[in-house]
């Protein structure tokens, strides 16, 4: 499958471009960046792959399947929806729409045109959230009770003006994800943010997000980019122990030391034993070994929905529920009030919450 890359920002060549390459099933075959110094980055990065200066441009040379959306929030849907109408299979970053019904209005149009849409929710490959559901599906921890899944960094870095640009639709949106894929969805919401300067006007820079799970489960995902802390955490209470992790996944860490997942290295995103977590029991506390991810399976598994017709790595009903639970977040924090949800029964039931949505 050969795919183009639109955006080359941070997301694009540090989170995208690596793992495009890593995978199987496919290549790069374009990237679409205008400013002067990412279109050197790209060049540099990937000197035989064509860089195009709009996604239009990059679809009328032709010669891709398939376009990854990586660019602003603000710009996601009408170049989603473009590359829908070019015939196009599209993965897009996260936050996937800040509105309910401009995702469901993508997911509508690739079922209609035939193609394969996904959501980039890479954080669902986390060494720690995956060790965490390991836990849970072997009874170490009996019925779970609570999960509280927190993630701080010391800088603005990355947001923008306005809602649309807010800490919730970017921590925000992996965070209440990993909890709704680990625990199913969400039936109330409740959420508390805090706004904050950034270059051009204010933002969310803080959040907390309460989501009561069928199971009777609740979770507490909270984040903070104001606060000079860096710091990620992951904590499940059961009725018979606790499971904790700290530290950031290992393939952040090495992507960012420009550790690249090149030549399907076995030893590559490994967790180093002073990362692993400790389940906390009655008989003492043992150390978990990590599971091993890899953030390219987004990819591959995305290239089998393409050529094989699978399920995509986030089926559509999952990623409109996200959308659907971060719209009700926004709702509970300026109404100060909890927002029911209807249960996820396919991807129309996910769009719609009820409740006081003022």
């Amino acid at each position: 499958m050969k795919l183009g890359l639109a955006g080359y920002g941070f997301g694009g060549r540090w989170f995208h471009a690596p793992f495009i390459r890593a995978a199987g099933g496919g290549e790069l075959a374009g990237i679409v960046v205008r400013s002067p110094d990412r279109v050197a980055d790209a060049r540099a990065d990937f000197p035989d792959v064509p860089v195009f200066a709009s996604l239009t441009d990059m679809i009328a040379a032709g010669g891709i399947e398939a376009v990854a959306v990586s660019t602003p929030p603000s710009t996601r849907v009408p170049l989603v929806m473009e590359a829908i109408a070019a015939g196009l299979h599209v993965v897009a970053d996260k936050p996937f729409a800040f509105r309910t019904a401009d995702a469901l209005r993508m997911v509508r149009a690739a079922e209609a045109a035939g193609v394969v849409i996904a959501a980039y929710q890479n954080r669902r490959w986390d060494s720690d959230l995956r060790t965490l559901a390991k836990v849970i599906a072997d009874g170490s921890l009996g019925r779970v009770q609570r999960v509280h899944n927190r993630m701080d960094f010391p800088s603005l870095d990355g947001l923008l003006p306005g809602p649309e640009g807010g800490l919730l639709g970017d921590l925000g949106s992996h965070l209440v994800d990993q909890m709704l894929w680990l625990l199913g969805p969400a039936v109330s919401v409740f959420a508390q943010t805090e706004q904050g300067e950034v270059p051009g006007g204010r933002t969310e820079v803080g959040f907390t997000v309460t989501l009561r799970h069928p199971s009777g489960a609740v979770s507490f995902s909270e984040a903070s980019k104001a606060n000079h802390l860096h710091a990620r955490d992951l904590r499940a209470y059961g009725e018979t122990g606790v499971f904790v992790v700290r530290g950031a996944d290992a393939q952040v860490a090495a992507v960012l030391a420009c550790d690249l997942p090149v030549g399907n290295r076995p030893d590559w995103g490994v967790e180093p034993e002073e990362a692993w977590g400790t389940l906390y029991l009655e008989g003492g506390a043992q150390r978990v070994p990590a599971v091993q991810t890899r953030y390219a399976e987004v990819y591959e598994s995305f290239a089998r929905a393409v050529t094989a017709g699978t399920a995509p790595p986030v089926p559509p009903s999952e990623t409109l529920h996200t959308v659907a639970v971060l719209e009700a977040a926004r709702a509970s924090a300026a109404a100060g009030q909890v927002v029911e949800l209807h249960e996820v029964a396919d991807a129309d039931a996910a769009t719609t919450p009820k409740g006081d949505k003022t």
